[in-house]
């Protein structure tokens, strides 16, 4: 499982004209991207780093800080491009498989205890994000 972490002041999801996800204040914004090979052991994992992450202000996390999170899945995280021109999606979990896990990673951070906004899976995204710093980092499992 990968993600894209950046640190927002503010940060929003948008599809078909509706905000389908709004974080108004400082804290992450993650594009989620699902291997072919992963796990529900990852999907925790993933939900852990994404939440004890220090790059907030002050080296805090949104664990300590009880920042929020807005979680966008993005299969295109796993785009392969070292040869041609165009990328192909094969490492890339298929929907039935990404879906599941991507919402496992959702309903651990929950359990955390953190305040979590989504887009919609699958869907057309419209993603606007102030990002502070800016600060983004890559999160592997």
């Amino acid at each position: 499982m990968r993600a894209v972490a950046a640190r927002v002041t503010r940060a929003s999801v948008v599809v078909e004209g509706e905000t389908v996800g709004k974080i108004d204040q400082p804290g992450l914004l993650a594009l989620v991207g699902v291997h072919v090979d992963d796990t529900p052991e990852q999907a925790t994992t993933m939900a852990r780093k994404l939440h004890e992450l220090r790059i907030l202000r002050d080296e805090e996390s949104c664990a300590s800080a009880g920042a929020p999170l807005l979680l966008v899945s993005q299969f295109t995280l796993y785009g392969e491009t070292r040869k041609g021109r165009r990328p192909t999606w094969t490492a890339a979990a298929r929907p039935e498989m990404a879906q599941p896990l991507f919402d496992a990673v959702v309903t651990e951070l929950r359990k955390r205890g953190a305040h979590v906004e989504t887009g919609v899976f699958g869907a057309m995204m419209a993603v606007e994000s102030v990002n502070d710093g800016p600060f983004t980092v890559l999160v592997e499992t």
